[in-house]
């Protein structure tokens, strides 16, 4: 019977042996992570709050990657805070979400004015692009106050040991906020996200090696991969765009992109197939506003980014354009994508060769 009163039980949490379970469990078998290095509440805040930023939107595995590409680009906020935006783009590359790199070059360089880091939750929530999920993080673990995170990982854990189908943001920082032990907040936070992460995961949870399953109203009911209920998923928006190759792979004529989604990056010059319109047409509208010619088609491409898919269709072509060197240049998946197109047809040429 769990202690946290699921459906018919009125028993009280027994949140003391809750905490004592889960810990001893934590520092038996937590997580090695670099950015975890130091005296618990006592860490380096700025590589706390990298891995944290990093990881909202990428899992572990490639973050520890890419975690290691920008903290070497990167060593220290100062270092961040005197880059360009074009160097933090590239050092982000591949991550995706854009916007958190801006935000963290935006952020450094009022941390760096400031000459040190916030110390507190509500100092760490007026640097820009710093949410509730990492003003929480980043106090608790590098200044050990006591604040309570609400990641995907700690919905499920707690949606599954209070049987909740459908728990509101609301709720889960409610029960996180009780649950938190005070005294060791970093851990705490830490222990729950690795519970998510390695044991209590969204499909086929390893129950039985869970230190917390007695205390678990979805384990008692059997049925534990039943919570939290699926969440309706938004529709993927279909998009057709037209690019042109003005050059090759290792040099090409790259034109900064504006927009929340890939803002601030490089790509191949691109039309969006609007409404009503062929992708002829947009190429034909591309291609003016370049002065380019001789398109050939190299292929198509698709990539699926947030809520939106797009179909790329890739041309080579020609124009009077300065070439940028790609290697230097952060570019977006996408791009990557439809630069391979031009890698393919040049074994291919060389094998018929």
């Amino acid at each position: 019977m769990s202690v946290f009163g699921g459906p018919g039980h009125n028993e009280a949490p027994d949140r003391a042996g809750l905490r004592t379970s889960l810990l001893a469990w934590f520092d038996a078998a937590g997580r090695d992570l670099p950015w975890r290095a130091g005296v618990e509440g006592r860490r380096d805040p700025y590589r706390v709050w990298i891995s944290e930023v990093l990881l909202q939107q990428t899992q572990v595995a490639r973050g520890l990657t890419y975690y290691d590409r920008f903290l070497q680009a990167f060593p220290t906020v100062q270092a961040l805070a005197l880059a360009s935006e074009a160097d933090v783009l590239k050092a982000w590359e591949g991550c995706g979400y854009y916007a958190r790199a801006r935000n963290l070059h935006r952020a450094a360089r009022q941390v760096a004015s400031d000459g040190r880091f916030p110390d507190t939750y509500a100092g760490w929530r007026a640097l820009p692009g710093v949410g509730p999920y990492t003003a929480a993080a980043v106090t608790s673990l590098a200044f050990g106050e006591a604040r309570a995170v609400n990641d995907g990982n700690v919905r499920r854990v707690l949606a599954r040991l209070y049987a909740q189908a459908a728990p509101s943001e609301t709720w889960v920082q409610a029960q996180a906020d009780a649950l938190l032990d005070s005294q060791r907040p970093g851990a705490w936070n830490e222990a729950l996200m690795d519970l998510g992460a390695t044991i209590c995961t969204p499909r086929s949870p390893r129950c039985s090696d869970c230190p917390v399953s007695k205390y678990c109203c979805a384990f008692a009911e059997g049925r534990p991969a039943a919570y939290p209920a699926p969440k309706a998923r938004a529709a993927v928006q279909a998009k057709e765009a037209v690019a042109v190759l003005i050059g090759g792979h290792t040099h090409a004529v790259l034109e900064r992109r504006t927009g929340s989604l890939l803002g601030g990056l490089m790509g191949l010059p691109m039309e969006v197939v609007s409404d009503g319109e062929t992708a002829e047409q947009a190429l034909q509208r591309l291609c003016e506003r370049l002065q380019a010619d001789h398109t050939t088609l190299l292929g198509q491409v698709t990539h699926t980014m947030t809520h939106r898919r797009i179909t790329l269709r890739v041309y080579a072509a020609r124009a009077p354009l300065p070439l940028r060197s790609v290697a230097d240049s952060a570019l977006s998946r996408l791009d990557h994508k439809a630069l391979e197109l031009d890698v393919r047809r040049q074994a291919a040429l060389l094998t018929s060769g």
